[in-house]
């Protein structure tokens, strides 16, 4: 598919007006230095330093001179992510260079923030806006910031997409073109070759639609430690025969979160030569109905030989997932990390901003938390609380997926997972993969969770 935007930098020599960030607090320090003609200018427009403000300051000859942003301050900071970009909507199109007021991993965040805030997804209309270009700030490294927009605008893209548009096969033909795209080798399994292949879980759960369930396999890096990511690819849920109404459905084109980000951050991987050995696992479905669809009450047997009794054709995410973490497993790989968009539990826990996480790892745990926060992707840990585990073997299979109760849904179905995942070091995203309203950086629609946490955190966690 062709990408909404590709995110970048304006070359170092472009002309740009110089931009200065300033805080609320910082304001009168910033104007005593400035001369008569500047101080009357800026407090004539108002201009307080208040986030989201942004103004331009004209020179002698009336010219565009420097511009000013608004980056408020540290409380009013904390409760929003990429200021500067919030500032930059007031600001006319034109290209940019930050002067000051800005430094370290804030000058980062916020340069990534003014990148991706000029996304928007126009596959099916022309939403031409004003471009405010921004020339990349020094002491920044500048390619990892567009390869982390990059993927982002990726993640976005598929989710966005409407399943009528995304499904299994076109979700396959965004993997190869990333795949093509960063010389990896990319396989899939498909239709009843799953059962031949013993994927059993991932066939019953796409059967029932004419758009054949996969599950896709892509392998990139011939050294390094061994990273699997594992992403939930239902390209649409209609929960099957435990049928959604129709207000849960309207969302589920976002049903193929997980998959996306994984997506995403494979992007960043690949892009920025991380030295490492990474396999993306998705297992790629739609959840219809028809007449061979699973049921409530069936019993499946999943790859790695445990038996599942299905409780509610709804939960399905964890059903295809189960047999494509059983294959990682196989593989021991040094760390497996799987996302989806698992339950509606997460989202009712820790709301939509949040990316909830699962691991029995505690420095693991420290690190992603560590990282979530440094790179302005927050994460939050969720428990693999023992004692639910009672919860999910139902006394006529090995497991069920779907405990009744309505209590912990969020870590009943880590835990079924974890069950699947063996003995490999494991990570567990549930996340949202949506932004209902759009705010500086995020636009209303898909959004990527913890992408950019784990990316961040990958050379602890992996000794690279």
């Amino acid at each position: 598919m062709t990408p909404s935007m590709t995110p970048s930098f304006a070359a170092a020599d472009a002309p740009a007006l110089p931009l200065h960030v300033i805080e609320t607090s910082a304001l009168d320090g910033w104007l005593a230095a400035q001369d008569d003609t500047v101080r009357t200018w800026v407090e004539a427009n108002g201009f307080t330093g208040a986030q989201g403000q942004g103004l331009v300051v004209p020179g002698p000859d009336g010219q565009p001179a420097m511009a000013l942003a608004g980056y408020g301050d540290a409380a009013q900071r904390a409760r929003r992510r990429f200021i500067l970009a919030g500032a930059a909507k007031s600001l006319p199109a034109g290209t940019y260079r930050i002067a000051s007021g800005l430094e370290g991993q804030a000058l980062e965040n916020e340069a990534f923030g003014w990148l991706i805030d000029g996304y928007s997804f126009d596959r099916y209309r022309n939403q031409n806006g004003k471009a405010r270009a921004l020339v990349a700030p020094e002491g920044v490294d500048a390619a990892r910031i567009e390869a982390m927009a990059a993927a982002e605008c990726l993640t976005r893209d598929l989710i966005n997409t409407p399943a009528s548009d995304m499904g299994p096969d076109e979700l396959e033909a965004a993997a190869r073109d990333l795949a093509a795209r960063f010389g990896a080798n990319l396989d899939t399994v498909e239709g009843d070759a799953l059962l031949e292949q013993n994927f059993p879980m991932i066939h019953t759960v796409g059967r029932a639609s004419d758009r054949a369930p996969r599950l896709i396999d892509m392998r990139w890096g011939a050294a390094g430690p061994k990273l699997t990511l594992v992403g939930k690819g239902v390209c649409f849920d209609t929960g099957g025969l435990d049928i959604k109404p129709a207000a849960s459905m309207a969302l589920m084109k976002k049903d193929m979160g997980g998959a996306a980000t994984v997506l995403g951050l494979a992007r960043m991987i690949m892009a920025l030569e991380l030295p490492l050995q990474l396999r993306v696992l998705i297992p790629a479905v739609e959840n219809a109905v028809s007449g061979n669809a699973f049921r409530p009450g069936d019993i499946l047997t999943s790859r790695k030989g445990l038996t599942v009794e299905i409780n509610n054709t709804d939960a399905e995410g964890r059903l295809v997932l189960a047999d494509a973490l059983a294959l990682a497993d196989e593989g021991e790989p040094d760390l497996l990390i799987s996302m989806a968009t698992l339950t509606g539990a997460a989202r009712v826990a820790v709301g939509g901003d949040l990316a909830p996480y699962f691991t029995d790892d505690e420095g693991a745990a420290q690190t992603l938390a560590a990282s979530g926060a440094k790179v302005a992707d927050p994460v939050w840990r969720l428990p693999f609380h023992e004692p639910y585990e009672l919860l999910i073997e139902p006394g006529v299979a090995d497991l069920d997926n779907a405990p009744g109760g309505g209590m912990a849904g969020a870590s009943t179905a880590a835990l079924f997972l974890r069950r699947f995942a063996g003995a490999s070091r494991y990570i567990h995203f549930d996340i949202y993969a949506w932004s209902a309203a759009a705010a500086p950086g995020r636009s209303k629609g898909g959004l990527g969770q913890g992408a950019r946490a784990v990316f961040e955190a990958l050379p602890a966690l992996l000794k690279l």
